[in-house]
């Protein structure tokens, strides 16, 4: 069932007993499998895969939410698959956003007002909470739980089944009872090309951080800049100490 207000790109393919409201925009190349439901005010950049079951558009579940039109952006090449569910934002000039080429396993749901970077992971039966910041290249691990306003920083790595009730550090490991950063996520950093100096220069700047020394004193490669920034920016809920 397919709303005329939706615009679709010719070469969309939809599956069956799916369902696209009005005020959807689809790029071409994407493909719809069954039992979908795209409900409106979302756009779908091109080359996206949505599996069977998905639910993009629900409604923010938010009470102080009064409705109006709030939106989602979709980027390119991203895969929904089965059961996960994305819901629009609170607020009308900021939509809830995913980047280009995540991946979003079995029953993961993004909420409300959350801004995905690229390639970003979520494995199955992940749940992030309102107004989540994610960086690109994090991965979440299954069962991951999240509270509303954190902020999980460029390729890092959550452990499965983790509760996650403050900000994660970019580029490390987090993890055990009690949660605690532990290490660099070598083998994320090695896979996204940051290798020799430019990995040097991180570890040196994780145990500076571990140290105890302030952010300010960070400097040296893009990826340093990047930490000292993150660092220094506000946090709503604190961030995580060391193992």
């Amino acid at each position: 069932m397919i709303s005329p207000g939706a615009q679709i790109a010719p070469d969309v393919t939809i599956g069956p007993y799916s369902v696209v409201e009005d005020s959807v925009v689809i790029g071409p190349g994407t493909q719809i499998g069954p039992h979908c439901v795209i409900h409106p005010f979302v756009r779908l950049g091109p080359g996206n895969r949505l599996h069977a079951q998905v639910v993009l558009g629900g409604l923010p579940q938010d009470t102080s939410f009064a409705g109006g039109e709030t939106w989602i952006e979709i980027g390119d090449e991203n895969i929904f698959r089965e059961n996960c569910t994305v819901h629009r934002s609170t607020n009308p000039d900021l939509p809830t956003r995913i980047g280009h080429r995540c991946y979003l396993m079995c029953y993961s749901h993004v909420a409300h007002d959350c801004q995905l970077g690229d390639d970003v992971m979520l494995t199955a039966y992940v749940g992030l909470s309102g107004h989540i910041e994610i960086g690109d290249g994090a991965n979440l691990g299954g069962h991951v739980g999240t509270h509303q306003h954190i902020r999980i920083g460029s390729l890092s790595m959550v452990a499965g089944y983790t509760p996650v009730r403050k900000d994660v550090i970019p580029y490390c490991l987090l993890g055990g009872e009690p949660v605690r950063h532990y290490r660099l996520n070598s083998i994320g950093l090695r896979r996204a090309g940051i290798r020799g100096e430019r990995y040097a220069r991180l570890e040196q700047a994780y145990r500076q951080l571990k140290a105890g020394e302030p952010a300010e004193n960070l400097h040296g490669t893009p990826e340093v800049e990047l930490l000292r920034d993150w660092m220094l920016a506000p946090s709503r809920r604190g961030i995580y100490g060391f193992l």
